[in-house]
């Protein structure tokens, strides 16, 4: 299969970079994408097109900005095997989990269409006589936006299409694991009129994120920043940020527990926590990473979940054959399997698991179940983004709440009991941005508030919540009588 190239977009024009670096499919090894290693004046050209671009593009009627956001999702949509080809080969994912990607990604461009027309303000009264007094929602500027790789179309589409919405213009900084994928976004919405600078892309070497990202924010143009990533990077956006007083919206790591209280259907909570853990093998920020369930039915829970988990084979996502396939590095296979081996160290015990499978470029690695996990454990605390979730057992509702909130991170959770009303009560004491009762804590919807606490970052992504993040909100006033004034 031949390799793909991915230039730069700027100003709706593909635009060649001085060097390139590559992509190299994780499961082959063989090189998947060749893409444009941006330099500090391609990213600097970029932030630039946006901001030529703005003006026309805010100044542009809701209806018209909604008909363009819907013309992109139907191009995303005819765009679907090229993402499934793009996916499998820079990252492993399964066809699946491609197909999932875009399915999500073209319902969250038309939430946004929907948006468009929603995007309205106040009239407040004013103790002043003849003083109209208005709240009013404009478009912020120039956005930069920075997406991952793990659930790749969706959180680059994620990331651009509410602030098109709102009336932004963007520039997408693309994954190094993932620039064809992300490039593919970016020409759907060229292709669907929001050329011209309205969405630019910008990919780049590994070795020169830093300095590409931090050209970028530093820009006078640049006036909100959202960036989907780990929670140390995010850090380091925010203190960048902080410098110019720029706004930023960060989604992060996350250490999702699932409570199963002594009540709960087991059945359903074991298939939950299967999902939760192991779909696109623990590599989403919402997987479930800890299982904490009551002492009185703690054995009965890990007996069916080894059952479950055990019938969740791993193999090459190019056969499509098992539920289970690859991670996205060697590095992701090393930092789980010291994650268990710290925990069998400590005292856990294994339930499910094994070695990497041979050939698929060691990168093939089974679900993992470690039982009897306890807070001074690794695999308690770190996140482990990949194929491993541990059973931490707790004396009854209240200790399994303070379990939950002891983590530095509060982005998803769970609560399984077939009272919904302690669901509730307990969900609400869960310091977590989301939180499902009897239900995954993998979930997500083009129209809920996304975003989670702690460490796990602030701001929200997604529906009218979305509008706060990517607007500014102003004071106007209207005077409509003499005025009278004390001096």
């Amino acid at each position: 299969m031949p390799v793909s190239e991915i230039a730069l977009v700027i100003g709706g024009e593909q635009r060649a970079a001085a060097a390139t670096f590559e992509r190299v499919n994780p499961v082959t090894g063989e090189v998947a994408t060749i893409a444009a290693a941006a330099s500090l004046d391609d990213a600097i050209a970029a932030v630039d097109a946006a901001q030529s671009a703005f003006p026309a593009w805010s100044a542009l009627g809701p209806n018209a900005r909604r008909a363009a956001l819907m013309k992109a999702a139907d191009a995303l949509d005819a765009k679907a095997a090229d993402f499934i080809d793009a996916m499998m080969a820079e990252i492993g994912a399964t066809e699946g989990w491609a197909r999932f990607n875009l399915m999500l990604s073209s319902s969250m461009v038309r939430e946004a269409a929907a948006l468009t027309t929603q995007i309205g303000g106040e009239v407040i009264p004013s103790d002043k006589p003849g003083c109209l007094a208005m709240a009013i929602r404009e478009p912020a500027g120039v956005v930069l936006s920075m997406a991952p790789w793990n659930a790749p179309i969706i959180l680059a589409t994620r990331a651009i299409a509410v602030p098109l919405a709102c009336g932004n213009t963007v520039v997408l900084k693309a994954s190094e694991h993932c620039p064809r994928t992300h490039g593919l976004i970016v020409a759907a919405f060229v292709e669907a009129g929001l050329g011209g600078g309205i969405v630019n892309l910008i990919t780049n070497a590994p070795q020169d994120a830093a300095d590409i990202v931090g050209a970028m924010i530093d820009h006078p143009a640049v006036r909100r920043v959202n960036f989907t990533g780990s929670t140390a990077v995010g850090k380091v956006i925010a203190r960048r940020c902080a410098e110019h007083l720029k706004p930023v919206l960060l989604e992060l790591g996350g250490k999702a527990p699932l409570i199963v209280l002594e009540d709960a259907d087991l059945d359903e909570a074991v298939k939950a926590a299967a999902f939760g853990a192991f779909m696109n093998q623990g590599q989403i920020c919402m997987s479930t990473e800890r299982i904490i369930v009551v002492d009185a039915i703690a054995d009965a829970f890990a007996e069916k979940f080894r059952a479950k988990v055990a019938t969740m084979a791993v193999g090459d996502p190019r056969e499509g054959k098992t539920p289970l396939g690859a991670v996205v590095d060697r590095k992701t296979v090393a930092h789980v399997r010291a994650l268990i081996d710290d925990a069998l160290a400590a005292g856990a015990t294994q339930l499910n698991g094994g070695d990497v499978l041979n050939g698929g470029g060691g990168v093939l690695m089974p679900a993992h179940v470690i039982d009897g996990v306890t807070p001074d454990m690794k695999l308690f605390r770190d996140e482990s983004f990949g194929p491993v979730v541990g059973i931490i057992h707790a004396r009854d509702e209240a200790h399994a709440i303070a379990l939950a909130n002891d983590t530095d991170y509060g982005l998803s959770a769970s609560v399984f009991t077939r009272d919904t009303a302690r669901g509730l009560r307990v969900a609400r004491q869960i310091q977590s941005g989301i939180c499902h009762i009897n239900g995954p804590t993998v979930h997500d919807e083009a129209q809920m508030p996304f975003g989670g606490t702690k460490a796990s970052g602030y701001g929200k992504f997604g529906g009218r919540a979305g509008i706060d993040s990517f607007t500014d909100l102003r004071w106007i006033t209207m005077e409509t009588q003499p005025g009278h004034f004390p001096i």
